[in-house]
């Protein structure tokens, strides 16, 4: 198969939702419209020749002021059957930070769904469980976005009675 053939297949299942792809080195990433990556994920798990059985991993990276969209969701899926991978990212606004859940396609999701909620303030729309996994539940605002001050107070909690 050609070094581009997830690309490819996921340019001819949702062509005009396909933002911006490109493949360095073997490593194959597609940005896509954010509404469509239930639908993709999907695709990569049930469509035999990619067989996507893993995600490997999600997280977020925020753009601040470089990008139109401030944040980005990135998920990393692997396919153990035919051991190749792909990386998908989303743009998120941040006056929009809400995101479809992929929870009920891979069970991994779920731990790093909440970590990406408690870290950068993104939500998961059909999460299970979206509440803060890292931090506790008093914790204000979210530490991995880049205006998160360093400095910041937190209140403090006393011992569970």
């Amino acid at each position: 198969m050609s070094d581009t053939h997830i690309i490819q297949k996921i340019k001819d299942r949702i062509g005009n939702a396909v933002l911006e792809d490109h493949n360095f080195r073997g490593d194959q990433t597609v940005t896509l419209q954010k509404e469509k990556i239930v639908e993709v994920s999907q695709f990569l798990k049930d469509e035999p020749s990619l067989d996507m059985d893993f995600l490997m991993d999600l997280t977020a990276v925020d753009y601040m002021d470089r990008k139109p969209q401030r944040f980005e969701v990135v998920y990393h899926f692997y396919s153990s059957k035919h051991n190749h991978r792909v990386r998908l990212k989303v743009p998120v606004d941040e006056d929009d930070c809400l995101v479809d859940t992929l929870t009920s396609l891979y069970k991994s999701a779920n731990w790093y769904e909440r970590e990406v909620w408690d870290l950068y303030g993104i939500k998961f729309k059909g999460h299970p469980n979206m509440k803060r996994i890292l931090l506790y539940e008093e914790f204000k605002g979210h530490p991995l976005r880049k205006d998160y001050p360093v400095n910041k107070r937190q209140p403090l909690i006393g011992p569970m009675n």
